[in-house]
């Protein structure tokens, strides 16, 4: 069943196959949506792009971006706008890990993923969001985490950028909402992508097989769907929050978290 009105265009950042971005793009492409889907690996976006073009019929460009580079991200817009049109929705995927005790990080580890995870949205937000306003419709939803609302070991920077999303977005939807303009937040919990695989395999190789496995199973334990989520479960609320049904929905923070946190 669609959900999207397909005469929109949707720009999804961080949609090389393997994350959350790339099974958004797939979603809204099976869907019918034209789609510009952005990464930092202009090869690999145009790979996907192409992939996801071939196999549903629809219009699906890639573009290369740094979303940490105000220049970078205003040369992909005009791209995008001279190529495909202006966004009406748009959706902030891309991310980066860091698996640290912050005693052990240091102000480059930081101030990467500040500028990536936090400024990254901002500077697309900036760019996109002014058109919205014209129309006076819009689209914004923006990937955070649960460790931003709860906190966890290990991500403390990452969800500290992760808890600055969720301000930015619960204030800008504040001010975007006369002009019809909606600005929600998808925090998922433990989720099987790429980032969290690699992550899991270097905690793999530090704690070692039977001490990782007591691990997992404590995790699991943690979650009463007694599973971690997959990059679907996200893509499926994303969806909808970039649909028409949810015309009334801005300011939010839904977790997509197996039960992880009940707010």
């Amino acid at each position: 069943m669609e959900l999207l009105d397909t005469q929109r265009l949707a720009l999804v950042t961080g949609a090389v196959e393997g994350g959350i971005g790339f099974r958004v793009a797939e979603r809204l492409a099976a869907e019918g949506a034209r789609q510009a889907l952005v990464d930092i690996d202009g090869d690999a976006i145009a790979a996907t792009a192409r992939k996801l073009a071939e196999a549903t019929g629809t219009e699906v460009r890639g573009y290369a971006a740094d979303i940490a580079d105000p220049a970078s991200v205003l040369a992909m817009a005009e791209a995008v706008r001279g190529e495909m049109g202006e966004p009406e929705i748009l959706i902030n995927c891309a991310a980066i890990v860091s698996d640290k005790l912050f005693l052990e990080s240091d102000y480059g580890d930081w101030s990467r993923m500040t500028e990536i995870c936090l400024y990254g949205p901002m500077n697309l937000i900036k760019t996109f969001a002014p058109a919205m306003v014209e129309r006076q419709y819009g689209r914004i939803i923006c990937l955070a985490s649960d460790s931003a609302r709860l906190g966890q070991a290990r991500l403390s920077y990452y969800a500290a950028a992760k808890a600055g999303v969720i301000a930015l977005c619960k204030s800008v939807a504040q001010e975007l909402g006369p002009s019809s303009v909606t600005v929600n937040v998808v925090s998922p919990g433990a989720t099987n992508t790429s980032l969290r695989q690699a992550r899991e395999a270097s905690l793999l190789d530090q704690m070692g097989p039977e001490n990782y496995a007591k691990r997992e199973k404590k995790v699991l334990r943690m979650y009463p769907l007694r599973r971690i989520g997959g990059p679907d479960d996200i893509a499926s609320m994303i969806a909808y929050v970039a649909s028409d049904r949810a015309s009334w929905v801005t300011g939010q923070v839904i977790s997509v978290n197996g039960g992880f946190a009940m707010p």
